[in-house]
Protein backbone atom coordinates (compact mmCIF):
# COMPACT_ATOMS: atom_id res chain seq x y z
CA UNK A 1 0.00 0.00 0.00
CA UNK A 2 1.28 3.50 -0.81
CA UNK A 3 1.59 6.12 1.91
CA UNK A 4 -1.84 7.72 2.07
CA UNK A 5 -0.32 11.10 2.90
CA UNK A 6 1.50 11.07 -0.46
CA UNK A 7 -1.64 9.89 -2.26
CA UNK A 8 -3.60 12.76 -0.69
CA UNK A 9 -0.99 15.27 -1.81
CA UNK A 10 -0.91 13.94 -5.37
CA UNK A 11 -4.70 13.92 -5.56
CA UNK A 12 -4.80 17.54 -4.37
CA UNK A 13 -2.17 18.80 -6.80
CA UNK A 14 -3.88 16.83 -9.57
CA UNK A 15 -7.19 18.53 -8.92
CA UNK A 16 -5.52 21.95 -8.97
CA UNK A 17 -3.53 21.19 -12.11
CA UNK A 18 -6.52 19.90 -14.11
CA UNK A 19 -9.42 21.88 -12.63
CA UNK A 20 -13.06 20.95 -13.03
CA UNK A 21 -15.56 23.74 -13.63
CA UNK A 22 -17.71 22.67 -10.67
CA UNK A 23 -16.57 20.99 -7.44
CA UNK A 24 -18.68 20.21 -4.42
CA UNK A 25 -18.45 17.71 -1.59
CA UNK A 26 -20.75 15.03 -0.25
CA UNK A 27 -18.94 14.09 2.94
CA UNK A 28 -15.42 13.34 1.74
CA UNK A 29 -16.54 12.64 -1.83
CA UNK A 30 -15.21 15.33 -4.17
CA UNK A 31 -17.74 15.67 -6.99
CA UNK A 32 -16.10 17.15 -10.10
CA UNK A 33 -18.20 18.16 -13.11
CA UNK A 34 -17.36 20.09 -16.28
CA UNK A 35 -20.09 20.79 -18.81
CA UNK A 36 -17.62 21.88 -21.52
CA UNK A 37 -15.37 18.79 -21.50
CA UNK A 38 -16.39 15.11 -21.37
CA UNK A 39 -13.29 13.48 -19.82
CA UNK A 40 -13.76 11.20 -16.83
CA UNK A 41 -11.10 13.01 -14.83
CA UNK A 42 -13.21 16.19 -15.01
CA UNK A 43 -16.54 14.40 -14.52
CA UNK A 44 -16.28 11.94 -11.65
CA UNK A 45 -16.92 11.34 -7.96
CA UNK A 46 -13.64 11.05 -6.05
CA UNK A 47 -13.88 9.50 -2.55
CA UNK A 48 -11.02 10.89 -0.43
CA UNK A 49 -11.31 9.16 2.96
CA UNK A 50 -11.12 5.39 3.54
CA UNK A 51 -13.12 5.83 6.76
CA UNK A 52 -16.10 7.49 5.06
CA UNK A 53 -18.28 4.37 4.75
CA UNK A 54 -21.80 5.62 5.38
CA UNK A 55 -25.03 5.52 3.42
CA UNK A 56 -23.64 4.52 0.02
CA UNK A 57 -26.95 3.87 -1.71
CA UNK A 58 -28.56 7.23 -0.92
CA UNK A 59 -25.41 9.15 -1.74
CA UNK A 60 -24.99 7.33 -5.06
CA UNK A 61 -28.61 8.20 -5.89
CA UNK A 62 -27.86 11.88 -5.22
CA UNK A 63 -24.81 11.64 -7.46
CA UNK A 64 -26.87 10.12 -10.29
CA UNK A 65 -29.28 13.04 -10.14
CA UNK A 66 -26.47 15.59 -10.19
CA UNK A 67 -24.63 13.91 -13.09
CA UNK A 68 -27.87 13.60 -15.07
CA UNK A 69 -28.33 17.37 -14.74
CA UNK A 70 -25.01 17.72 -16.61
CA UNK A 71 -26.01 15.03 -19.11
CA UNK A 72 -23.10 12.92 -17.87
CA UNK A 73 -23.05 9.24 -16.92
CA UNK A 74 -22.20 8.65 -13.27
CA UNK A 75 -18.51 7.77 -12.88
CA UNK A 76 -16.61 7.05 -9.67
CA UNK A 77 -12.83 7.35 -9.59
CA UNK A 78 -11.46 5.00 -6.93
CA UNK A 79 -7.94 5.65 -5.65
CA UNK A 80 -6.41 4.14 -2.47
CA UNK A 81 -8.31 6.88 -0.59
CA UNK A 82 -11.66 5.25 -1.45
CA UNK A 83 -13.19 3.03 1.26
CA UNK A 84 -12.89 -0.68 0.48
CA UNK A 85 -16.60 -1.32 1.18
CA UNK A 86 -17.51 1.08 -1.64
CA UNK A 87 -15.56 -1.01 -4.16
CA UNK A 88 -17.23 -4.10 -2.72
CA UNK A 89 -20.62 -2.43 -3.16
CA UNK A 90 -19.86 -1.76 -6.83
CA UNK A 91 -18.72 -5.36 -7.28
CA UNK A 92 -21.96 -6.62 -5.77
CA UNK A 93 -24.05 -4.32 -7.98
CA UNK A 94 -22.20 -5.32 -11.14
CA UNK A 95 -20.52 -1.97 -11.86
CA UNK A 96 -17.69 -2.31 -14.36
CA UNK A 97 -14.07 -1.31 -13.93
CA UNK A 98 -12.60 0.77 -16.75
CA UNK A 99 -9.34 2.54 -17.55
CA UNK A 100 -7.02 1.53 -14.73
CA UNK A 101 -4.47 4.33 -14.46
CA UNK A 102 -1.01 4.43 -12.87
CA UNK A 103 0.25 7.50 -11.02
CA UNK A 104 4.02 7.73 -11.43
CA UNK A 105 6.69 9.86 -9.77
CA UNK A 106 10.37 10.64 -10.35
CA UNK A 107 13.01 12.73 -8.59
CA UNK A 108 14.27 15.39 -10.97
CA UNK A 109 17.86 15.35 -9.74
CA UNK A 110 18.06 11.65 -10.66
CA UNK A 111 16.85 12.20 -14.24
CA UNK A 112 18.85 12.99 -17.38
CA UNK A 113 17.22 16.27 -18.38
CA UNK A 114 20.16 18.04 -19.98
CA UNK A 115 20.19 16.21 -23.31
CA UNK A 116 17.85 17.02 -26.17
CA UNK A 117 16.23 20.21 -27.39
CA UNK A 118 16.02 23.32 -25.21
CA UNK A 119 12.71 25.13 -25.56
CA UNK A 120 10.93 27.88 -23.68
CA UNK A 121 7.25 27.26 -22.91
CA UNK A 122 4.64 28.85 -25.14
CA UNK A 123 2.14 31.42 -23.92
CA UNK A 124 -0.59 30.96 -26.54
CA UNK A 125 -3.28 28.63 -25.17
CA UNK A 126 -5.09 28.55 -28.52
CA UNK A 127 -1.96 27.38 -30.34
CA UNK A 128 -1.33 24.66 -27.78
CA UNK A 129 -4.94 23.44 -27.92
CA UNK A 130 -4.85 23.35 -31.72
CA UNK A 131 -1.62 21.33 -31.60
CA UNK A 132 -3.01 18.90 -29.02
CA UNK A 133 -6.17 18.29 -31.06
CA UNK A 134 -4.20 17.87 -34.29
CA UNK A 135 -1.69 15.45 -32.75
CA UNK A 136 -4.49 13.24 -31.41
CA UNK A 137 -6.73 13.55 -34.45
CA UNK A 138 -9.60 14.74 -32.26
CA UNK A 139 -12.71 16.67 -33.23
CA UNK A 140 -11.95 20.43 -33.45
CA UNK A 141 -15.18 20.99 -31.51
CA UNK A 142 -13.15 19.98 -28.44
CA UNK A 143 -11.23 23.26 -28.60
CA UNK A 144 -13.52 25.44 -26.42
CA UNK A 145 -13.70 22.85 -23.64
CA UNK A 146 -9.96 22.20 -23.49
CA UNK A 147 -9.29 25.94 -23.71
CA UNK A 148 -11.57 26.52 -20.73
CA UNK A 149 -9.71 23.91 -18.67
CA UNK A 150 -6.30 25.39 -19.48
CA UNK A 151 -7.46 28.94 -18.74
CA UNK A 152 -8.65 27.80 -15.30
CA UNK A 153 -5.24 26.43 -14.21
CA UNK A 154 -3.90 28.62 -11.40
CA UNK A 155 -0.44 27.19 -10.56
CA UNK A 156 2.43 28.19 -12.91
CA UNK A 157 2.32 26.13 -16.09
CA UNK A 158 4.31 25.66 -19.27
CA UNK A 159 2.94 24.58 -22.65
CA UNK A 160 5.34 22.85 -25.01
CA UNK A 161 4.88 21.99 -28.70
CA UNK A 162 7.36 20.45 -31.13
CA UNK A 163 6.82 20.73 -34.89
CA UNK A 164 8.17 19.40 -38.16
CA UNK A 165 7.40 20.40 -41.73
CA UNK A 166 3.97 18.71 -41.49
CA UNK A 167 2.91 20.58 -38.37
CA UNK A 168 2.75 19.72 -34.65
CA UNK A 169 4.62 16.51 -33.72
CA UNK A 170 4.48 16.42 -29.91
CA UNK A 171 2.95 18.37 -27.05
CA UNK A 172 3.08 18.43 -23.26
CA UNK A 173 1.69 20.58 -20.49
CA UNK A 174 3.69 20.95 -17.26
CA UNK A 175 2.07 22.40 -14.13
CA UNK A 176 4.34 23.30 -11.20
CA UNK A 177 2.69 23.21 -7.78
CA UNK A 178 5.34 24.26 -5.25
CA UNK A 179 8.07 21.57 -5.48
CA UNK A 180 6.00 19.17 -7.62
CA UNK A 181 5.70 19.23 -11.41
CA UNK A 182 2.77 17.45 -13.03
CA UNK A 183 2.78 16.42 -16.69
CA UNK A 184 -0.48 16.46 -18.64
CA UNK A 185 -1.72 16.16 -22.20
CA UNK A 186 1.45 14.46 -23.45
CA UNK A 187 0.96 13.44 -27.07
CA UNK A 188 2.98 12.38 -30.11
CA UNK A 189 1.59 12.36 -33.65
CA UNK A 190 0.77 8.83 -34.79
CA UNK A 191 3.27 8.75 -37.67
CA UNK A 192 6.08 9.85 -35.33
CA UNK A 193 5.77 7.22 -32.60
CA UNK A 194 9.03 5.55 -31.69
CA UNK A 195 11.18 8.41 -32.96
CA UNK A 196 12.13 9.91 -29.58
CA UNK A 197 9.72 12.85 -29.57
CA UNK A 198 7.93 11.72 -26.42
CA UNK A 199 11.17 11.42 -24.47
CA UNK A 200 12.38 14.75 -25.82
CA UNK A 201 9.30 16.78 -24.94
CA UNK A 202 9.07 15.29 -21.44
CA UNK A 203 12.71 16.22 -20.81
CA UNK A 204 12.09 19.71 -22.19
CA UNK A 205 9.08 20.28 -19.94
CA UNK A 206 10.79 18.93 -16.83
CA UNK A 207 13.93 20.98 -17.46
CA UNK A 208 11.71 24.06 -17.33
CA UNK A 209 10.03 22.77 -14.14
CA UNK A 210 13.41 22.19 -12.50
CA UNK A 211 14.44 25.76 -13.34
CA UNK A 212 11.21 26.91 -11.68
CA UNK A 213 12.13 25.10 -8.44
CA UNK A 214 10.41 21.72 -8.82
CA UNK A 215 12.07 18.75 -7.14
CA UNK A 216 9.81 15.89 -8.19
CA UNK A 217 7.75 15.07 -11.28
CA UNK A 218 4.56 13.09 -11.52
CA UNK A 219 2.10 12.01 -14.18
CA UNK A 220 -0.83 9.70 -14.84
CA UNK A 221 -0.87 7.05 -17.57
CA UNK A 222 -3.37 4.33 -18.40
CA UNK A 223 -2.14 0.85 -17.54
CA UNK A 224 -3.08 -0.35 -21.04
CA UNK A 225 -0.69 2.14 -22.69
CA UNK A 226 2.34 -0.16 -22.71
CA UNK A 227 4.49 2.11 -24.88
CA UNK A 228 4.04 5.14 -22.65
CA UNK A 229 4.61 3.12 -19.48
CA UNK A 230 7.88 1.76 -20.92
CA UNK A 231 9.00 5.28 -21.89
CA UNK A 232 8.32 6.71 -18.45
CA UNK A 233 10.08 3.80 -16.77
CA UNK A 234 13.18 4.44 -18.88
CA UNK A 235 13.06 8.12 -17.92
CA UNK A 236 13.09 7.18 -14.22
CA UNK A 237 9.43 7.22 -13.20
CA UNK A 238 8.02 4.57 -10.88
CA UNK A 239 4.47 3.82 -9.75
CA UNK A 240 3.15 5.32 -6.52
CA UNK A 241 -0.45 4.09 -6.77
CA UNK A 242 -3.17 3.36 -9.26
CA UNK A 243 -6.83 4.22 -9.59
CA UNK A 244 -9.75 2.84 -11.57
CA UNK A 245 -13.05 4.22 -12.80
CA UNK A 246 -16.29 2.45 -11.92
CA UNK A 247 -19.51 2.87 -13.91
CA UNK A 248 -22.75 1.02 -14.30
CA UNK A 249 -22.63 -1.58 -17.05
CA UNK A 250 -22.81 -0.10 -20.57
CA UNK A 251 -22.80 3.40 -19.13
CA UNK A 252 -19.43 5.06 -19.62
CA UNK A 253 -17.68 7.59 -21.81
CA UNK A 254 -14.08 8.52 -22.51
Amino acid sequence: MPKLSLVRRLEAVGFRAWPAASVHYDGSWAVRLTASHPSRRLNSVNPLDPADQRDFENRIARMEHRFASYNRPLVFRLSPLAPAPLAAHFDKEGWQRIAETHVLMATLKDMDLDSGIYQLPGKDIGRFVDASITIRGEDPERKPGLTEVLEAIRPPSGMFVMEDDKGPVACALCVRDNDMAGLFDIGVRHDCHGMGYGRSIVRTALRWARQQGAKTAWLQVEAANKGANALYSRLGFSEVYSYVYRTRKNDHHE
